[in-house]
């Protein structure tokens, strides 16, 4: 089977970073190589610009945010997710194309269609095999976040905007689901992990038996 692109999408505190460390551990288990990742901040590059774009004392126009998000995507896609795919592992990654139409699209009010030609352009049509959202009442990701950047500090308006977007646009992807981000981490893990195709792989693997 080919390595696979999968995506974690959903607002911040949803619980991205916790499953990518579990999908991991399972997916190596199984004997998957596996590598995670997240945007922005992927390569050395991108963590310079996820330092200047969640700084809460950097002050940016939309349009100059969103071409940074596009940027780290770049060099992201060219210089991580694509060498990893063709060294055949698979890419666990937080945050892909959506999170840009849902923040800079809906959440600042940009063109979509400017956001779908320079998505296309960062990612050479690079698309993920699964999309998993994971969604939270906007209430519930303003309450667990500690407004530690930009993004974060916005308010309950714009966490609305943002989640009605993603539920709007993760309709619109072939293997897009939504997952309860409310559950506790280890189902969560369950409802993503029996979505994906496994049944070539021995979760016993890394057990030796």
């Amino acid at each position: 089977m080919k390595p696979l692109f999968i995506v974690l999408e959903g607002p911040d505190a949803s619980g991205k970073s916790t499953q990518l460390r579990l999908l991991s551990q399972a997916l190596t288990a199984r004997g998957i190589p596996v590598l995670t990742t997240r945007e922005p901040g992927g390569t050395p590059l991108g963590q310079r610009l996820r330092e200047i774009l969640l700084d809460q004392k950097s002050r940016m126009r939309p349009l100059t945010e969103l071409l940074l998000m596009v940027a780290d995507r770049h060099e992201h896609v060219e210089e991580v997710i694509k060498p990893a795919l063709a060294r055949g592992q698979w890419v666990l990654c937080s945050r892909y194309t959506l999170s840009t139409l849902a923040y800079q699209g809906r959440g600042r009010g940009l063109p979509l269609d400017l956001i779908h030609t320079l998505n296309r352009l960062a990612t050479g049509g690079l698309e993920p095999d699964y999309v998993f959202l994971l969604d939270l009442p906007p209430q519930v990701a303003l309450e667990r976040t500690a407004f530690r950047d930009r993004f974060e500090g916005e308010g309950l308006s714009f966490f609305t905007q943002v989640r009605l977007a993603y539920l709007e646009f993760i309709r619109t992807v072939p293997r897009g689901y939504v997952i309860d981000g409310t559950l506790p981490p280890t189902q969560v893990t369950a409802e993503i992990l029996a979505r994906l195709p496994l049944s070539g792989y021995d979760s016993s693997a890394k057990e030796g038996k």
